[in-house]
């Protein structure tokens, strides 16, 4: 007869199975991971295969919206709201004084700009986004109540160096969506700030000096009567409370764990093509950054983009000092309606450009040849500006006006698309992003510059009324064409040399 065999010791009755070590290990990193906010975004990624991230583009949008309305707001009644300040001792120096003003802004966002990166790199996104609307509620909302010149400075300034959620916003929304949407998270921040650099100084012309245009409804001694900048003001900042609000149902990126994770940093996705799998982000570096400035092809296109940025700033505050100045200075006399009303037209033309016309364009016409092309056009156009007042008033002078101002914009537009085309084809695909940091850095630091510049060429030029030459406002339109040749001359060898890299 046949013995039972014995039980295998695993088996045996009260014996539990020894887990190994390296198990534990595996179980710890996951429960790790578990908490890592990225880590679960990156899990509920996986499970929504298939699905459109409607939530998450909607709130991309909104957001972004929201931050980029403050920015422009100011300038169809950044006139009247210097000459109400009295902080010029005569009408021809409000250019002057607003030039400040609206460079303020510009200023403390390029001072803070790469700190906020860090911040949200080493502390998460959301944050930084979060930090921004706050700001935007709180200062933009003081900047209405200013009642000195210095305190409209001071609070521009410091909304500047809050607003830091332009590389987080394009990083998260590259993260929040599945790989194959993050192109369009990208698109989505694009356009929304284009349609908010034209909602907002619409909204500007439309609600400045509410007591003046709806008697109705505001009071003079009421707080929008004594503070007639302050309805566009908490309008914007009412806005950005919203966006404030829904950024409870925004869902953190960033990995925070540490291990084998993807690349955190927002240089990977300043650019939509900028490596989204931490493979692809090796060969990074302090010494591959350096090299970028070696770059010609790089540098050129980045020199580029920063002087027709100088430019296109520049018009946009020149634009509205004189439209809103008097027609004795070589102004249109127009009130911030009627500056609202032509900056809401040309920007609704713009959005149906980028549309409908300027992909055709750019399929037949070769990147830097239509930069030269709409440069060229751009000289005769701004020539004609300072002309309008005599020659032209009434409703041909709206007309001819909203026309101008919509070739202006979309010669704009078609420029700038083309210098980021240029860049991203000016490196290989792991070194876009920072390539992509330069230029903005550069580029913000030009937009600083620019309104402070005009403000103070325009103030001389409302000086100089009966010179011999350049009088009054030619002076402004003359400068500015200045900026447009040089860039035109930088379209050419030996400044610009394009790309030859085989993507």
């Amino acid at each position: 007869m046949d013995r039972p065999m014995a039980a295998a010791p695993d088996a045996a009755v009260g014996m539990v199975p020894a887990v190994p070590a390296a198990s534990n290990a595996v179980v710890g990193e996951a429960r790790r991971r578990l908490r890592c906010p990225g880590c679960r975004l990156d899990q509920r990624k996986a499970e929504r295969e298939g699905m459109f991230p409607y939530k998450e583009l909607f709130l991309i949008w909104l957001v972004t919206l929201c931050s980029t309305l403050p920015i422009q707001m100011l300038f169809p009644f950044l006139y009247f709201m210097i000459r109400d300040l009295h902080i010029a001792r005569d009408e021809k120096d409000i250019g002057f004084y607003a030039g400040f003003v609206g460079a303020s802004f510009m200023a403390g966002r390029a001072l803070t700009a790469v700190i906020w990166g860090m911040v949200a790199d080493k502390h998460g996104r959301k944050q930084v986004i979060v930090i921004t609307l706050a700001a935007i509620v709180i200062f933009n909302t003081l900047f209405g109540l200013s009642s000195t010149y210095w305190m409209a400075i001071f609070t521009r300034a410091l909304l500047g160096l809050l607003s830091g959620m332009l590389g987080p916003i394009k990083a998260y929304a590259t993260e929040a969506c599945r790989k194959e949407y993050s192109h369009l998270g990208l698109a989505i921040v694009s356009s929304s700030r284009g349609i908010g650099l034209v909602v907002g100084p619409a909204i500007g012309g439309y609600l400045a000096q509410p007591a003046d245009k709806y008697p109705g409804i505001f009071s003079k001694k009421s707080i929008f009567g004594r503070f007639p900048y302050f309805l566009p003001s908490l309008s914007v900042s009412i806005l950005a409370f919203v966006a404030l609000f829904s950024c409870f149902w925004l869902q953190e990126t960033l990995h925070k764990h540490t291990g084998d994770v993807t690349n955190n940093s927002i240089e990977t996705v300043e650019d939509p093509l900028a490596s989204t799998d931490a493979q692809e982000k090796s060969q990074g570096g302090s010494g591959a950054f350096l090299q970028l400035f070696k770059n010609w092809p790089l540098m050129s296109a980045i020199i580029l983009y920063s002087i027709f940025s100088l430019q296109d700033v520049a018009y946009a505050e020149v634009f509205s000092l004189w439209a809103i100045s008097d027609r004795r200075y070589g102004g249109l006399s127009f009130s911030t309606t009627d500056v609202g009303n032509v900056l809401a037209i040309s920007g609704l033309f713009l959005m149906l450009y980028q549309l409908f016309i300027y992909p055709s364009v750019a399929k037949f016409v070769a990147p830097i040849t239509l930069v030269r092309i709409t440069a060229i056009l751009t000289v005769p156009l701004l020539s004609s500006y300072a002309i309008m007042p005599a020659v032209l008033s009434g409703f041909p002078l709206h007309l001819v006006v909203n026309c101008a101002s919509f070739l202006k914009n979309a010669f704009s537009v078609s420029s700038i698309t083309v210098f980021n085309v240029l860049i991203n084809d000016a490196v290989t695909q792991d070194v876009r992003g920072q390539a992509n940091g330069i230029a903005v850095t550069i580029m913000s630091i030009s937009k600083a510059i620019a309104p402070a510049v005009a403000g103070i060429i325009f103030s001389w030029a409302q000086k100089r009324q009966k010179a011999s030459f350049l009088p009054g406002d030619h002076l402004v339109f003359f400068m500015l064409n200045v900026v447009t040749v040089i860039g035109i001359v930088f379209t050419f060898r030996p400044f610009f040399v394009r790309s030859i890299i085989n993507h």
